[in-house]
């Protein structure tokens, strides 16, 4: 089985709660360019995974730059290249999934890791809280919360479903 790197959303909330002044290294990993601007693998595990998909997603209705949409899933896309880091979404995300420390990172590239580079994905490992980013043998498991980011990204985190409500 082949390796991949599991980035632990639960714990990486509780260290960012603890510390919340704290800059948090950011991880990519592409095999091709994003279109919509540098994404940042949390960003898009939480609005994978974490985002309630409002049917109205008043964020998208309240960014003045259009730099957020929906795509077919309701899964909501930040185009970074649009956004002007208002937080306007920040402020009326009724379940607090936008986060204000994602618009932190636009001019700190020192932060930035490209896990397809060995090194940097070392050093992502190192500058991460400890326990919340790791290399491992397992696969998608949900009843571990665990889900597939993509090919070589695993995240563990509660999914949030509409099918017990």
């Amino acid at each position: 089985m082949a390796q991949s790197i599991l980035i632990d959303m639960i714990k990486l909330r509780a260290a960012m709660s603890d510390n919340p002044d704290q800059l948090l290294p950011e991880a990519f990993y592409y095999n091709s360019v994003n279109l919509n601007g540098l994404k940042t693998l949390r960003e898009l595990a939480t609005f994978r995974f974490t985002c309630r998909r409002c049917e109205d997603a008043p964020c998208v209705a309240v960014c003045p730059a259009d730099a957020l949409e929906k795509d077919e899933e309701g899964i909501i896309t930040r185009h970074t290249n649009l956004c002007v880091s208002c937080k306007s979404c920040v402020t009326i995300c009724p379940f607090g999934t936008m986060m204000t420390d994602f618009f932190k990172h636009h001019r700190n590239r020192d932060l930035f890791y490209d896990l397809k580079d060995e090194n940097d994905l070392k050093r992502f490992i190192a500058a991460s809280p400890e326990g919340t980013v790791m290399i491992t043998d397992q696969d998608e498991s949900p009843e571990k919360n665990i889900y597939r980011l993509n090919e070589k990204v695993l995240i563990r985190d509660y999914l949030y479903t509409t099918e017990n409500l």
